[in-house]
């Protein structure tokens, strides 16, 4: 047999570098021995990316993209497909479990300066992929055509409008008819199970290529690729197979079990997952009482809500942001200071990133909740945190007093 499997796989290397992309990615890719809890995130990132994408095709399967059909197909695959409200509520679950692993990977990587050289080109992809996620999510949040999806979907298209010069152009673009109508349902349908998932692919490709060409960042933020033996190995990394893979394997485990808890006993979650009013038809004459995106977009939209109208033009809402996104890709040139690592950041680094998380989390709980004069002035607040986080980046890491950096990574 073993003969028999030396021969084959001698057989697959002559026509395909199997052997060689196994050693090269897996087997002989020396990661860093000190990886902890936080690098979870990553693997468990692709867990759900394949649960989404499994799961996604089988709805479609069963699911009509029309105005007319599209509710009940829904409603079709959730009571008469076998197993379909099991694909439905591992899909809708799936989606959240997105955002929240991708946020705390993130997290991650500002805390232990993964952004930093020579990962700046590391962290844009990632950026990239994180916002082709929101498209996605956005362009699937319509397909079940329920109250929410359309007047969410309305919302949000209507706030290219503000963009000048093209923004009308644009809208009209977007929805494909001057109202959002079948047209803006089939295009969506079209682009999130086939273009942006496609780009979603390219982009996690380009994302592990440049991570397995500079190496893995560590809790220490130190290169472990600069002490090597005679043989070129670092001198503190182990393979990744059959290492992380094994930890990996353990941390899906641990995932599963709160996603399956998810799934079969809270697959709502309290209405933050999957709203009331979308589980009724959408209705373009019935306004809901209160519209606001799903928990992943509203740390957005508060910011958004946050800037008073201009002229009756909500652009520099708009404007706002998009400028909280675009300042996420600017991380790698806004950080001024010599330590990768919070582990090793002075004080000053630490309250900021503190500040930001907490301003982060009350931007998303206000971005659900109907505004008053109150909660507006605590979503300015928050807005000014999240904003002078990264404005004053360049300034408190400069002047920030760091810790000596170990030459050798740390257990």
């Amino acid at each position: 047999m073993s003969n028999k499997k030396g021969t084959f796989m001698e057989w697959i290397d002559v026509r395909f570098p199997a052997t060689k992309v196994w050693n090269e990615h897996i087997a002989e890719y020396y990661a860093p021995k000190n990886f902890n809890f936080w690098y979870l995130f990553g693997s468990l990132a692709m867990v759900v990316l394949v649960n989404q994408i499994l799961t996604g095709i089988w709805l479609t399967m069963n699911y009509t993209p029309t105005a007319e059909d599209a509710f009940a197909s829904v409603e079709f695959i959730m009571r008469d497909v076998n197993w379909g409200w099991l694909l439905r509520y591992m899909h809708s679950t799936g989606s959240s479990a997105f955002f929240i692993i991708i946020y705390l990977h993130m997290l991650r990587g500002i805390m232990y300066g993964s952004y930093k050289a020579p990962r700046e080109l590391l962290w844009v992809f990632g950026m990239i992929i994180y916002v082709l996620l929101m498209a996605e999510a956005f362009m699937g949040y319509l397909l079940p055509w329920g109250q929410m999806s359309f007047w969410g979907a309305q919302v949000i298209i209507n706030l290219f409008g503000a963009i000048p010069f093209i923004g009308e152009d644009l809208t009209l673009w977007i929805r494909g008819d001057y109202v959002i109508s079948g047209a803006t349902l089939t295009r969506f349908f079209a682009l999130h199970v086939i273009a942006v998932p496609i780009a979603l692919l390219l982009m996690v490709f380009l994302h592990l290529v440049a991570l397995h060409k500079v190496g893995s960042n560590n809790p220490d933020g130190i290169e472990i690729k600069a002490s090597k033996d005679d043989k070129g190995i670092p001198l503190d990394g182990i393979p990744f197979h059959p290492y992380y893979t094994v930890k990996d394997i353990m941390g899906t485990v641990g995932f599963l079990i709160f996603f399956c808890a998810a799934i079969f006993f809270a697959p709502e979650m309290g209405g933050y997952f999957l709203e009331p009013p979308n589980f009724l038809p959408a209705d373009s004459l019935t306004t809901p009482a209160h519209i606001a995106p799903v928990w992943y977009f509203t740390p957005f939209y508060a910011i958004l809500r946050a800037f008073p109208s201009i002229a009756g033009s909500s652009f520099p809402g708009v404007a706002a942001m998009g400028l909280a996104i675009v300042f996420l890709f600017l991380l790698p040139w806004l950080d001024k200071s010599e330590v990768k690592s919070i582990r090793y950041r002075g004080w000053m680094f630490k309250l900021a990133l503190v500040l930001f998380c907490i301003s982060f989390v009350v931007l998303g709980y206000l971005g659900m909740q109907q505004p008053t004069e109150a909660k507006t002035l605590v979503t300015r607040i928050a807005t000014a945190v999240y904003f002078l986080f990264f404005l004053a980046m360049p300034w408190y890491t400069k002047m920030d007093k760091n810790k000596p950096v170990p030459e050798r990574v740390t257990d």
